[in-house]
């Protein structure tokens, strides 16, 4: 973060310094969690449903903070210490995101989609990394803490940066646009994911088109070209539409699965034909490719660049990452999160994999609201019709899955809890066996594939 004077902070966020005095320090960091206020940072208290921040204001000026904002101000103010009264905590970081992002003058890629935004995320800056120094949003800090406190890690440096915004509620893409104010605007996909709290997929195509909304004028506009309802959104911003589709003007052909070596695939677009390699298995990721391809010709690369870099992706966090152990064992530790369409991607991996057994460990699928337990079933079933061996179901909401595969011929283990499957999970990954372990983030099968790892 580039140094900010406590005027400039003041400014941003309609604040008022509570003691004010000559010589106060300059902010080169911002911090809502008080265990890493750093000296010289500013502390902002967040206000959950189960915690406040502010009962920790003293713990993180304690800790080195110079300062903090409040609603809620301590009774005794710290001598040193500067403390700025705001409305709210939260509109406040947001204030101070955008204040600083203006600072840049660089391109900003916003990205959303219900399925794939990291991976999409990654893979363009993967690509803009063969040429440029690139920020990008660390890990998923794509929501209302983290798109600000990344916003706020860019420095003089970068040359271009690449930020992922998720939501799950009306309003929040338009919220996170407001700082981020991109010049390319990306939507991956639409699919079931949050379909508890948006309704339909009419409502999650709406609210994922709230990214136009500050999408800077002359911006770009970059769509899966096919996608059903994608297909009929129509903006004023040139568009350009990534897929197999005739009609899509990066034009994905020439696909091919190389196994768990990856894919191979050609995208054409009207200025070049890009033969590419990608080291990450599942046909779907071609369309990342070709969206980075899209942006790395708007950036000015080169057709070595987009090819270099493109082959220089790797996946982040548990994204279909391969884990090969003794034994011709492999592991698809794709358990970074779960809606229908990621998993139906992932079984299809599993099942074109070459080996003698194909195991998928499948728990739950959050925020699907009237859609679980059919979606739940309708997995099980998938399971069973792509051949795969055996399914280990786990979870309340997975006892649909275990119905599916079982009424559909396939063979199924089911179990409550992963503490109730981990023995059973170690036993079935024996020699040239591929395992794939998949759910929503929320049901922790981290822990399943830690376990793996060492078996």
């Amino acid at each position: 973060m580039q140094p900010m004077t406590i005027q400039e902070i003041l400014s941003a966020v309609d604040g008022v310094w509570l003691n004010p005095w000559e010589g106060a320090p300059i902010i080169t960091g911002v911090s809502t969690d008080s265990r890493k206020s750093a000296p010289g940072s500013l502390f902002l208290p967040w206000v959950g449903e189960r915690f406040d921040g502010h009962d920790f204001i003293d713990a993180a000026l304690e800790g080195g903070a110079a300062g903090c904002l409040c609603v809620r101000p301590p009774e005794k103010l710290r001598s040193g210490k500067f403390y700025i009264q705001v409305k709210d905590t939260r509109l406040a970081l947001k204030a101070l995101a955008a204040s600083y992002r203006d600072r840049f003058s660089i391109p900003v890629i916003q990205i959303t989609g219900s399925v794939g935004k990291t991976t999409t995320k990654e893979m363009i800056a993967a690509v803009l990394e063969a040429k440029l120094r690139v920020w990008k949003t660390p890990g998923n800090y794509n929501n209302d803490v983290g798109t600000p406190l990344t916003l706020l890690g860019l420095e003089p440096e970068h040359q271009a940066a690449v930020i992922e915004t998720g939501m799950n509620h009306f309003g929040e893409i338009e919220y996170l646009g407001e700082m981020v104010k991109p010049d390319i605007a990306v939507i991956s996909n639409i699919g079931d994911a949050h379909i508890e709290y948006l309704g339909s997929r009419q409502g999650i195509l709406e609210a994922k088109c709230e990214i136009f909304t500050h999408l800077k004028e002359g911006g770009l506009v970059i769509l899966n070209g096919d996608d059903p309802l994608l297909d009929t959104v129509h903006v004023t911003y040139p568009t350009v539409r990534c897929g197999k589709s005739q009609g899509c003007q990066a034009r994905i052909t020439e696909l091919f699965d190389r196994g768990m070596e990856g894919i191979a695939c050609t995208v054409t677009t009207e200025r070049d034909r890009y033969a590419l390699t990608i080291s990450t298995p599942g046909e779907y990721m071609a369309y990342s490719a070709s969206i980075a391809v899209v942006v790395g010709e708007a950036l000015g690369l080169s057709r070595e660049e987009i090819v270099r870099g493109v082959a220089s992706y790797r996946p982040a966090g548990s994204r279909m990452r391969v884990i090969r152990r003794p034994g011709g064992r492999i592991v698809l530790d794709d358990c970074y999160n779960a809606s229908p369409q990621s998993v139906a991607a992932a079984l299809e991996v599993l099942a074109r994999t070459e080996c003698d057994r194909k195991v998928a460990v499948l728990g739950d699928m959050g925020e699907l609201g009237s859609l679980t337990e059919r979606a739940h079933y309708n997995m099980g079933a998938l399971a069973a019709m792509l051949g795969i061996d055996l399914v280990i179901a786990i979870g309340e909401k997975a006892s649909k899955i275990a119905d599916g595969v079982a009424q559909s011929g396939g063979s199924v283990l089911y179990f409550t809890s992963q503490e109730e499957a981990a023995q059973e999970v170690r036993a079935q990954l024996g020699p040239s066996t591929a395992m794939l372990v998949k759910a929503s983030h929320a049901m922790e099968f981290g822990k399943l594939v830690e376990q793996l790892e060492r078996n």
